[in-house]
């Protein structure tokens, strides 16, 4: 039911994602509408790199038996992921925290539970202090503990590498894989690793950071994202 002062104003508030005015409910200046474009992948979806492809070979190398996303980075409209993502990196926090909020209460893939540990692709050292958190670590221990696993922070990124989105998708491919390594006191040896990241669009950082896994011992690696850019 509206209250009086939705009533009143509330024509003359604005959503901050689709600049269309409040019908009601709605988080941090984003309406239901908004909200409601966390869609999810085309159920036809490979389940190795999480496209429709028709079967036959992944169109993106993998690295994995089982690959998927909670939500597709360009459902809704606006497009939920490409809203929500750079937002969130960019300081909004009322949308961070709506959307850990969301990922704590969705539904994990069957296949994730056989995991012995959760872990994430890292930012480098630099973008991790300059904005003060690792949004894709925050996800992954929520994960984490709707597992029942533990969480551990095993891999690292060159100090002051250029973030993915910042490069062409021929950059993105060329990635060296000494840009991602397996830190000195992890332990991941024998172990089935279910490994997160927020975005996965080319996937190569996915696939860096499962070719260090595995070479550092791991039985398993399988990747959960938050969102999979489908175009």
């Amino acid at each position: 039911m509206p209250t009086l002062f939705s009533s009143l104003f509330g024509h003359l508030v604005i959503c901050r994602g689709c600049l269309r005015p409040f019908q009601g409910g709605g988080e941090a200046g984003l309406c239901d509408s908004c909200w409601g474009g966390l869609l999810p992948l085309d159920p036809d979806r490979c389940p190795r790199c999480a496209l429709p492809h028709g079967g036959g070979d992944c169109p993106d190398e993998v690295a994995w038996e089982h690959g998927d996303a909670l939500w597709d980075y360009w459902g809704g409209s606006p497009s939920a992921g490409a809203l929500l993502v750079p937002g969130i990196k960019a300081g909004e926090a009322g949308w961070r925290r709506g959307l850990l909020g969301r990922v704590s209460r969705a539904a994990l893939p069957d296949w994730a539970r056989q995991a012995d540990l959760v872990t994430s692709a890292p930012p480098s050292a630099l973008h991790r202090l300059m904005r003060g958190f690792d949004f894709a670590e925050e996800a992954a221990r929520l994960a984490a503990d709707s597992l029942a696993r533990p969480y551990g922070r095993t891999l690292a990124r060159a100090w002051a590498s250029r973030r993915q989105s910042q490069k062409s998708e021929g950059k993105r491919r060329r990635m060296p894989q000494k840009m991602v390594y397996v830190r000195k006191d992890a332990d991941v040896a024998a172990k089935a690793i279910l490994l997160m990241d927020d975005v996965w669009t080319t996937g190569t950082t996915l696939l860096r950071c499962a070719n260090a896994l595995k070479k550092a011992g791991a039985r398993e690696v399988m990747v959960l994202a938050l969102f999979r850019a489908t175009r």
